[in-house]
């Protein structure tokens, strides 16, 4: 059995360094001048992490670093509260037309998101949103898996009879929502958060195309924008990269448990 466990142990440690790896390299190689990485395999640190750190300082990187982070706030916030509420709706709630409009949902999730990209910039460019953050932040308002998530989530974890209850006792509809569901909907309400703050952190080509303003870049474009006509920094530009995962990296750590569970939460009845 200990001889059991010892592979075991080994077995694991052989795999978590496999995917550490990859980030290893990624902080080595931020530490080195740019064009010494095509001489060799960069395997121990070097002594260029200080003027990297300047270039990416120097380039507005910490303003473009607070642009990520409250327009990835905003967006996992209107993405949560739409995609809580619709999902309740549609598992709680009668209407006419309601396995219709549920069907068109998911019929959505079918669709390419860079297809309607063109029409988006268009309806932002009629309500004079374009080179503003407010296209970022309300596409969380369109989000099908959202709603098809808390739905099913819904429909699973929270009991009809305790909403009835509820009602019995003069609860009204909003109080509801957030005095009885929102505490069953926790472990979705983080699974769902993680997942849209990580798709709004890491999105590139919706502020490409909304932003041209160099005081709004969110930070996938101020990485982008370090390079000049004349060089390419990778070095910089991977430090900037290093730096731009951290976030991710501590919800993760932080959350990796609550996500498992909203994730497998509204597969099990009961």
């Amino acid at each position: 059995m200990r001889v059991r466990r010892f592979f075991t142990l080994v077995l694991l440690c052989a795999v978590a360094a496999a995917f550490l790896f990859p980030f290893y390299m990624m902080i080595v190689m931020g530490t080195y001048y740019s064009e010494d990485l095509f001489k060799q395999l960069p395997i121990l640190p070097s002594n260029y992490l200080l003027e990297n750190l300047k270039t990416i300082i120097s380039a507005d990187f910490l303003w473009n670093y607070w642009n990520s982070l409250y327009v990835a706030v905003l967006f996992t916030l209107v993405t949560v509260s739409v995609a809580s509420i619709t999902g309740f709706a549609f598992a709680k709630y009668e209407f006419k037309g309601k396995n219709a409009l549920y069907s068109f949902i998911l019929l959505t999730m079918m669709i390419p998101g860079h297809l309607g990209l063109i029409a988006y910039v268009m309806e932002m460019k009629w309500f004079h949103l374009n080179n503003t953050h407010a296209p970022l932040i309300l596409a969380g308002l369109n989000n099908a898996f959202g709603v098809f998530f808390m739905t099913q989530f819904i429909r699973s974890s929270v009991p009809t009879e305790v909403i009835e209850s509820a009602r019995i006792d003069g609860c009204s509809e909003p109080a509801i929502l957030v005095r009885i569901v929102i505490p069953f909907l926790m472990p979705a309400i983080s699974t769902l958060g993680l997942i849209s703050f990580l798709g709004s952190w890491n999105g590139y080509l919706l502020p490409l195309v909304t932003i041209n303003k160099p005081q709004l870049y969110t930070l996938p474009l101020g990485i982008a924008n370090l390079s000049t006509v004349f060089r390419t920094d990778y070095s910089a530009s991977i430090l900037g990269l290093t730096l731009g995962t951290l976030p991710l990296i501590i919800l993760f750590l932080f959350g990796s448990k609550t996500l498992v569970r909203g994730l497998t939460g509204g597969a099990v009845k009961g």
